[in-house]
């Protein structure tokens, strides 16, 4: 089967890896050179609202797919006229603007933070007001891994927050006090079969995940399934869903969600019996969804900027998936997958693992059983 995926990126190639095995051809289009995907398959180096290549790709594809959200939603559905798009335009355009996917959780009776929508340094001051600090203002679409957003905490801070932000629509919102950061994904096929993930407890600092832990049997398990169960349903979803999720006490407050396979999915690849990656390709190629079962508890340390020497060989045990991008500060460029029957060896490897990446803060806090508060 053909499938076209409209990014070129570290997702793209994951997915391609997981679909090569199963016999599936892949054609990417993305601007980018060069692309890390390219090696899996064709790469139409092109605009995303290239109608030329985009018309190529559809009379090639069996079914698109996309690896993020900021894809123009004219494209998709462009292709959707052509050809089958999975997850569909309606779906991504929820997901692509902030104030429309919080209310959005709002309708569905799905919790959130405070929020207010911001289109004028008034606006914002009217927010402030109601919502008070500590706050961040983000721009309603596009931004990710910490762009986009300005951190209020004082009043001092407003002033230039607004341009800081290029007077963009942007949305206030509060932040909260949360005792975890978690994030489930889910698999739903066109004929509502669904299957879920363990969730995932998540570390980030400066915006960008640093750590994710698999927790299968969390207390908050059944709560969660049951808020993305509303979004796949609503949504009349196909692909893989993620659901970030704030707990504060024995709530479950929703953060945002992503159309596609996640950052904080990547522990699947070793650590489930069927990774997100290929569960995505088996749902929007209209296979039967594969087992999500895990037989271990699994970890995912991000590799951020610098590639680490023989690190396989300073942890055994750890899976290196280098994405063969240039090193550059504050770049995703791989991670490491750790698997361990036992919590005790799991966590101590995975403290290894962060502290040859530079993340010794969050080692040593692992390796200690004490949970970060707030990595901003």
């Amino acid at each position: 089967m053909n499938i076209g995926i409209l990014g070129g990126g570290q997702l793209a190639r994951m997915l391609a890896q997981a679909g090569r095995p199963l016999g599936q051809n892949f054609m990417f289009l993305s601007p980018d050179i060069p692309s890390c995907a390219a090696p899996y398959g064709e790469h139409l180096q092109a605009r995303y609202d290239d109608e030329t290549a985009l018309q190529r790709l559809a009379q090639w594809a069996d079914v698109v797919t996309y690896e993020f959200e900021n894809v123009p939603a004219p494209s998709i559905q462009f292709l959707e006229a052509r050809v089958r798009v999975h997850p569909s335009s309606s779906a991504l355009e929820v997901s692509k603007n902030r104030v429309r996917e919080k209310t959005e959780f709002q309708h569905l009776g799905i919790a959130t933070a405070e929020f207010a929508a911001v289109d004028s340094a008034a606006s914002l001051t009217e927010a402030v007001a109601r919502i008070g600090f500590p706050a961040i203002l983000k721009t309603q679409t596009e931004g990710y891994d910490g762009k986009g957003q300005v951190v209020l905490r004082s009043a001092e801070d407003v002033a230039g927050a607004w341009q800081a932000l290029d007077t963009v629509p942007c949305i206030l919102e509060a932040m909260v006090s949360f005792d975890r950061e978690l994030s489930i994904i889910a698999v739903r096929c066109a004929t509502g079969a669904k299957v879920f993930y363990p969730l995932s407890e998540n570390y980030h600092r400066n915006g960008i995940l640093r750590l994710s832990l698999s927790r299968p049997g969390d207390p908050m398990q059944a709560a969660a399934e049951a808020l993305i169960t509303r979004l796949l349903d609503h949504l009349d979803f196909v692909g893989v869903l993620t659901l970030e999720l704030f707990q504060v006490g024995d709530r479950l407050l929703a953060n945002e969600i992503a159309p596609r396979v996640h950052n904080s999915g990547h522990w699947t690849i070793e650590g489930a019996a069927t990774s997100q990656f290929e569960n995505h390709l088996h749902a929007v190629t209209g296979q039967p969804l594969g087992d999500t079962g895990i037989s271990a508890d699994s970890a995912m340390v991000n590799i951020i900027g610098t590639l680490p020497n023989h690190i396989q060989s300073q942890v055994p045990g750890a899976h290196l998936h280098s994405y063969d991008k240039a090193e550059r500060q504050g770049r995703k460029i791989g991670h490491l997958t750790l698997v361990s029957n036992d919590p005790a060896t799991l966590r101590e490897q995975t403290a290894r693992c962060l502290r040859w990446v530079g993340e010794s803060d969050l080692a040593s806090r692992l390796s200690d059983g004490k949970t970060p508060v707030r990595v901003s």
